[in-house]
């Protein structure tokens, strides 16, 4: 259900909801909720008090303004859209809040901020409403919307409470029940899951009182994301104590919020290479090239995701390893193929990887130096192909096996061509050309290539065009696509 938000009302206009509510036995935003159904369904009339309840002040025409108010809440109403309580706490961890009311308002979640005192030094309600589009709360006795209890509404017409940045003064507040202001009030009179991010010194966090407050919550069934390693705000200070990441707090509401998924790959083990390989020139340069490794760790996360055991070897990269996953980190091309003929045997494969395709024949002992007769010469010798030894295998072949083709010219005949070259069932084809900005980025463009036929024809591959995506949409997709042909096959 979609939260509603009553604000900007007359004093009659208050009065007939208090009055009518009573007389019903209802809340004033059940009273809401009823006016609405009469009105989406055609009533053309307001709906009339019940008789035990007292008609608004005659001078005050209640009607009109009543009207409007939930003509204007019947959209809200109809979105469905899942809601989130935001409580930012007082810490420098703050900021990132308003990066998080971002980030949940693209994965289409409505929400309402809660600033404590604490917190305003930090942001603004301003700012936070600017961002959320609805308005900002920050005291337990505001006039304008504790006249039917506030607080329950926010702590109810949820469906879940995040605390971004839960401080140690706030944790302690909720282990030990207190409800002195809005925040606290808030999480005590809930009935809502609850989503902590906790953001304080490292000493702070491994202080025993705050040992003990973590382990209640915990009991009490408070989910946690974080905190993480790092730099602290303070100078010279490092430690577990980072507030978890925008983006790593909205994936954790989305994983709470949204219901149960099919996991059409329960069962499945599912072998996955991501990222670029370095191959060393000397002890300090490498031949190297730009890719970020994110394709390949959203379609790890989707994989696991859907239910398969994953496993992602990866070249060097700056992402977290995805949750569940396991993870296993390698330098060059050589070790890439080793640890993926190690984790075989696998149901599907998917060589995601930009693979170096040359390395230095006698890699330097030493730094090598300018000399004055020029750059040393460098013979280069050609890297084992990964996707082509596995998809060749005699024994141990997964039954699927994906490559990926990136290419900046004659996309669809190069990876058609690579299809038949490297003998793999499917290649997921994308241009990184700079201008696509592709390498790096967030957007991928793709085009899937299949082989129909057992025997390997340029002229039986499909190919089949995807929009614009998001590289975690591009995974989900194809994740899907894996999944229905594994169950057609069987």
């Amino acid at each position: 259900m979609a939260s509603l938000t009553i604000r900007k009302l007359d004093d009659a206009v208050k009065t007939y909801l208090r009055l009518r509510s009573a007389g019903n036995g209802r809340s004033v935003e059940e009273e809401v909720r009823v006016i609405l159904g009469d009105l989406i369904q055609g009533h053309a009339e307001f709906p009339a008090p019940s008789p035990a309840a007292a008609s608004p002040p005659a001078e005050a025409p209640a009607r009109p303004a009543a009207r409007a108010l939930v003509h204007g809440l019947a959209h809200g109403l109809a979105t469905g859209q899942a809601g989130v309580t935001l409580i930012i706490g007082g810490g420098i961890a703050a900021f990132k809040s308003l990066e998080l009311i971002r980030r949940l308002k693209e994965r289409h979640i409505d929400v309402r901020c809660v600033l404590t005192k604490a917190a305003q030094q930090f942001v603004t309600p301003l700012s936070a409403s600017a961002l959320a589009h609805e308005r900002v709360y920050t005291d337990l006795f505001d006039p304008e919307s504790e006249f039917d209890a506030g607080h329950i509404r926010l702590a109810r017409d949820c469906d879940l409470i995040v605390v971004a940045p839960a401080t140690a003064d706030l944790m302690a507040k909720m282990a030990h029940g207190h409800a002195d202001d809005l925040a606290s009030a808030i999480l005590l009179a809930t009935n809502r899951p609850i989503l902590l991010a906790p953001a304080m010194n490292p000493l702070m966090w491994n202080n025993a009182a705050t040992r003990r407050n973590v382990l209640q919550l915990r009991r009490d069934g408070v989910i946690m994301i974080g905190p993480n390693a790092g730099e602290m705000a303070e100078a010279n200070e490092a430690g577990v104590g980072r507030m978890a990441e925008a983006v790593e707090i909205a994936a954790a509401a989305v994983d709470i919020l949204r219901p149960p998924q099919p996991r059409p790959l329960l069962g499945k083990r599912v072998l996955i290479t991501a990222g670029p390989t370095h191959e060393p020139i000397d002890p300090v340069r490498y031949i190297a090239n730009r890719s970020s490794g994110k394709q390949g760790f959203a379609i790890a996360a989707a994989a696991r995701a859907a239910g398969a055991d994953v496993t992602l070897v990866s070249g060097p990269v700056e992402l977290r390893d995805p949750a569940g996953v396991t993870v296993i980190r390698v330098e060059s091309a050589r070790d890439m193929l080793h640890r993926v003929e190690a984790a075989l045997p696998a149901d599907i494969a998917i060589f995601a990887a930009a693979v170096a395709d040359w390395r230095v024949a006698n890699e330097g002992e030493q730094k090598l130096k300018k000399t004055s007769s020029g750059m040393p010469p460098l013979q280069l010798v050609e890297n084992p192909d990964i996707l082509a030894t596995i998809s060749k295998l005699t024994d141990k072949r997964p039954p699927l096996v994906i490559g990926f083709a990136a290419e900046t010219e004659h996309l669809i005949e190069n990876a058609k061509a690579k299809i038949a070259r490297k003998g793999c069932d499917w290649i997921v084809a994308n241009d990184v050309s700079p201008a696509t900005g592709v390498m790096g980025g967030d957007r991928n463009t793709v085009h899937l290539l299949q082989r129909e036929a057992e025997e390997i024809n340029v002229d039986s591959i499909q190919v089949e065009s995807w929009p614009v995506m998001t590289k975690e949409q591009v995974a989900t997709e194809l994740v899907a696509r894996i999944a229905k042909s594994l169950g057609k096959n069987s």
